[in-house]
C-alpha cells in the first residue's frame, strides 16, 4: 500500500512539473477596428498589439473591460494590459487578461 502511494505521488509530481507555464505579456489593448484599423465583420472587438503586430483576442471580450464606447473605453483609447495565454496563428487565446491601471498625474503647485 505504501509503495502504491509513493508511486502515485511521484507520478503526480512529474506531471505537475511537466506542465508548461504560460508566459505573461505586457501589451497594448483596444478595439481592433476602432484603434488598430483591423477589419472585422463583427464590429467592435478586443484586440492586442504585441511586437508590432495586431491580434484578435479569444477568451476575453471588449465588454468585459467596461463600456467600450465610453470616453475612456476601448473604442476611444488604447490601454496597457498584462495577459497570459498563447498565440495561435493570427489570434491570441487568453487565459488571463488584466488591464493595467493608469497612473494618476499629480497636480503641480
Amino acid at each position: 500500500m505504501r509503495t502504491l502511494l509513493t508511486i502515485i505521488a511521484i507520478v503526480v509530481s512529474i506531471s505537475a512539473n511537466a506542465q508548461k507555464k504560460e508566459k505573461t505579456y505586457k501589451v497594448l489593448a483596444a478595439c481592433g477596428q476602432c484603434q488598430f484599423g483591423m477589419s472585422s465583420s463583427n464590429g467592435c472587438a478586443l484586440a492586442i498589439k504585441a511586437g508590432g503586430k495586431t491580434y484578435w483576442v479569444d477568451g476575453s471580450s471588449i465588454s468585459d473591460h467596461g463600456n467600450e464606447h465610453a470616453a475612456d473605453g476601448m473604442c476611444k483609447c488604447v490601454k496597457k494590459a498584462e495577459i497570459k495565454g498563447e498565440f495561435i496563428e493570427n489570434r491570441f487565446r487568453a487565459s488571463s487578461f488584466v488591464l493595467i491601471p493608469e497612473k494618476q498625474k499629480k497636480d503641480k503647485k
